[in-house]
């Protein structure tokens, strides 16, 4: 094994020769600062980031994203190492639902069917009938019978989102993102008033009442595909993680792209302190030591990835 800090280079040569010599893969959530983005094999929302460690043929898996999506990998990988830079690289949405809690839920409800957001941890997962992304939480579903009773769970703002789509009356876990729910209605008025020609666009996290003034609603991938192949405008107001900008920017220079704020004008309100976590450095040393592992018990990995397998059975 290499020693790269010896030989003087700068973390991203260092990165480089790494992910070489483990023969790892990168993947990088939308919202993972601009310079790791940059330096990913792959990056994408978590649909497309499952997807891609479902595919891999890397012996290192090297997530920079939150908890639950390394363990995502790691239910789809058992027999590769995945590592996650900062374990600390927690979710508030994933938080607001443990598995006990749900069980409890899911007792008081038998007849109910459980769709669970993927943003929820692998003993969450276990406890689902079925699991979805925003970018194919509609056709999830839509894939039960009209007269199946469902529970949602953690998010309760996509699964308001959802009963509008989908028409389906479903139980709702209250959990909510802490980036998502601290968008203020205000503010984004106030900047439509300054924009008038601009677009908004929000992720289905959002509240009901941001959502409402969204001229797009959708998964970050969607987001993305919106705000820089949308022929009519140029400036478009961003209701997700601002992480996403670095992608719009780069796809369309051309245009404008306004991260809407929080209720607080002294806090970057619309960053997740959670993906933030992740640096170059505490990558590099990810790849170096092979450490901080996800490890999961066979049993749970098993009853996690059966609900993660329907919902790919279903193309999405």
């Amino acid at each position: 094994m290499a020693q790269v800090a010896s030989r003087g280079l700068d973390v991203f040569d260092e990165i480089d020769i790494l992910r070489k010599e483990r023969n790892a893969v990168i993947l990088a959530h939308y919202y993972q600062e601009s310079e790791i983005q940059d330096l990913a094999d792959h990056i994408g929302d978590s649909l497309q980031l499952a997807k891609a460690a479902r595919d891999t043929d890397a012996d290192v898996i090297a997530f920079c994203g939150v908890h639950f999506m390394a363990e995502t990998a790691k239910i789809l990988n058992p027999d590769r190492i995945v590592v996650l830079p900062d374990l600390l690289a927690g979710c508030s949405l994933s938080d607001s639902c443990s598995a006990p809690a749900l069980r409890r839920f899911k007792a008081q409800h038998p007849d109910h069917k459980v769709i669970s957001y993927i943003n929820c941890s692998a003993a969450v997962k276990a406890e689902s009938d079925i699991i979805c992304t925003s970018s194919n939480a509609e056709k999830v579903v839509r894939s039960f019978p009209p007269d199946q009773p469902l529970i949602f769970a953690p998010d309760r703002n996509l699964g308001r989102w959802l009963i509008k789509k989908t028409g389906r009356d479903m139980l709702l876990w209250q959990g909510v993102c802490i980036v998502h729910e601290t968008f203020s209605e205000k503010r984004l008025v106030e900047l439509k008033v300054r924009y008038p020609n601009a677009k908004v666009i929000c992720h289905p996290e959002c509240e009901e009442a941001l959502l409402a003034h969204a001229d797009h609603v959708g998964s970050t991938s969607s987001l993305l595909k919106y705000a820089t192949e949308y022929p009519d405008a140029d400036t478009f107001i961003v209701g997700t993680e601002a992480g996403i900008l670095h992608q719009m920017e780069k796809a369309r220079p051309d245009r404008t792209f306004l991260p809407l704020p929080g209720m607080d004008e002294s806090c970057a309100c619309n960053e997740c302190p959670y993906m933030k976590r992740n640096t170059p450095e505490k990558l590099r040393d990810a790849l170096r030591d092979l450490d901080p592992r996800i490890e999961l018990d066979e049993e749970l990995r098993l009853r996690a990835l059966a609900p993660l397998s329907k919902m790919m059975a279903l193309g999405t």
